[in-house]
């Protein structure tokens, strides 16, 4: 036990703290679909415009930069228009910092490792915690130039990190590159501008609470019509009255919609977005807003009647159900998802596995265990050398996904959802416990085995410790006391309790004799209790014939 790392305590994971619906607007006009288009064409330019402002100030901005920023949008749009502006700036801003300090940290996890090794003599072998030299002068010289590549890298992004400077694009870095590879991606220079001009346009309104509807600058109302308050410069397209343009369409959200209903109707606060899919030609409306932290149950309460333990793997959730005691009841599930394909794709494979998987638990009334999975360290090159193979399968694991869709989706069905430290599951679930519960008709797989361990740690009781005896069959007697050779704890073979199972059954037929005594082929009506020599009751073992009345002499 001296070389293992700490595990630390399970804990409920808390609950969501936003939903988001989203409906289709259908049946939209081509005068709609312009007006929109130039709106969203409109903010873009200042949103790319706010941005670059941000940009330029870096660490040193503070609320009074930010309302002279509002300040020049207001004039170009609206005071509301505004605020949703500077708002997704400022998040836009935020959100590639943390990006940049987590490229710096992996940047570091990849030098280390790599310095580590060059530093040790040529073909020297590592240590169970520590990995050895590189196994060749040619290895040892490839790793050396790749060492100065990382570490120039990690030098500029310290230093734009220390200068605040971060590199954001509006729209997305992935979609500008294609630009560059438009044969690659079978995309023409229009289309590509299609995709690009969707992506940057700018159609969202942060909710006000006490205003109509809840938002006064994408309006929806209960009814599902959709009006948009238009920018100054905008102003003549209006339809409506107060300058507002009302779309033709109209939505109806089929999921939440009388949670949406029922915050639109008291004025409470709902943000808005609209965004066009130009590879569908379609347009979609989203709505979000805020909810109250879920109360999280207690984790005694969680564990009360047991669990199901799920672990996580690249292209299926392996899960068994556990008992209060953590003994594993039925037969394993597993629950496959294909990551092949569009984002799309992969998004409805594993929300269709977690569907699955939460249905069977909700069946039971049970919480589900799972893995704290973070890959956000060991997804580096360095991290496991030449195992390709498993550096490919860990970063193929949807874990960021899984976790976000898992959470959410389980405080929707109201099961509890208990985290567990991912130290050694799979080490020891299939040392102590794969083999123990294989068959001959079931074949129980590593990763069914680490579901086993995850839902033990869950329920408090450990992995190691706790390897069932192998299962006993009753034939209507219980097994015999640990001082057999005596009497002294009782009759060695005392009758089965009410609740043993196959109590009222007979025993098994065993071919050839019982005993020394009885010779093969008798004892055949052993089972029989109407067999047996008991009062009223014929027996086997005696052939019984009236006698004859005696004549008279």
């Amino acid at each position: 036990m001296g070389g293992l790392r700490e595990v630390a305590a399970p804990f409920v994971v808390p609950g969501p703290s936003g939903v988001a619906v989203r409906d289709r607007l259908k049946h939209l006009t081509a005068v709609d679909e312009e007006v929109l288009r130039l709106v969203g064409d409109h903010l873009d330019a200042l949103a790319s415009r706010d941005l670059k402002a941000r940009c330029a100030a870096g660490p040193d901005h503070d609320t009074d930069a930010w309302a002279e920023r509002k300040r020049i949008l207001t004039t170009q749009s609206s005071s509301r228009w505004a605020g949703s502006l500077t708002k997704a700036t400022h998040d836009q801003w935020a959100l590639a910092r943390r990006a940049q300090l987590a490229h710096i940290q992996n940047l570091e996890a990849g030098v280390r490792p790599i310095a580590h090794r060059l530093s040790l003599p040529v073909g020297e072998k590592g240590t169970k915690h520590a990995p050895g030299g590189y196994h060749s002068r040619q290895e040892w010289f490839a790793k050396s130039r790749r060492l100065h590549v990382l570490q120039d890298r990690l030098g500029a992004a310290r230093a734009d990190w220390q200068a605040g400077l971060v590199r954001v694009v509006r729209g997305g870095k992935q979609l500008l590159n294609t630009r560059h590879h438009l044969q690659a991606a079978r995309l023409t220079e229009a289309e590509w501008r299609r995709r690009w001009q969707a992506g940057r346009r700018f159609l969202a309104a942060d909710g006000e609470s006490g205003k109509r509807y809840g938002n006064e600058t994408l309006r929806v109302t209960p009814h599902g019509e959709v009006s948009i308050k238009l920018p100054a410069p905008l102003a003549h397209l209006a339809n409506a009255p107060h300058g507002r343009y009302v779309l033709a369409a109209r939505v109806a959200f089929a999921h939440r919609g009388e949670q949406w209903r029922d915050r639109v109707a008291a004025n409470r606060a709902v943000a808005y977005r609209i965004h066009e899919d130009v590879t569908r030609g379609r347009w979609y409306l989203t709505a979000s807003w805020t909810v109250p932290p879920v109360t999280t149950v207690p984790l005694a309460t969680a564990r009360a009647r047991g669990l199901v333990g799920v672990d996580t793997n690249a292209d299926h959730l392996a899960a068994w159900r556990l008992d209060e005691h953590g003994n594993p009841v039925g037969a394993p599930r597993t629950f496959a998802y294909d990551l092949a394909g569009t984002a799309d794709h992969r998004d409805a494979q594993v929300r269709h596995a977690l569907i699955r998987l939460l249905h069977w638990a909700k069946r039971y009334g049970l919480a589900l265990a799972v893995e704290d999975l973070d890959f956000a360290a060991d997804k580096t090159r360095e991290k496991h050398g030449r195992r390709k193979q498993f550096r490919k399968l860990i970063s193929g694991m949807p874990v960021a996904k899984l976790r976000s869709r898992l959470a959410s989706m389980a405080a929707e069905l109201g099961i509890p959802l208990i985290a567990v430290d991912p130290a050694y599951t799979s080490k020891w679930g299939a040392q102590h416990w794969q083999r123990p519960l294989a068959s001959k008709t079931r074949k129980t797989t590593r990763h069914h085995a680490a579901g086993v361990a995850i839902g033990r740690r869950a329920l408090g009781h450990p992995i190691r410790l706790g390897v069932p005896p192998r299962p006993l069959r009753h034939w209507g007697r219980t097994a015999p006391p640990r001082d057999d050779q005596s009497d002294r704890r009782g009759h060695r073979t005392a009758q089965a309790g009410p609740g043993t199972p196959g109590r009222e059954e007979s025993r098994p037929r065993i071919p050839g004799p019982r005993t020394r005594s009885v010779p093969p082929g008798r004892g055949a009506k052993a089972a029989d209790q109407c067999a047996q020599h008991r009062s009223g009751h014929t027996a086997e073992h005696g052939f019984w014939q009236q006698d004859p009345l005696p004549l008279s002499p």
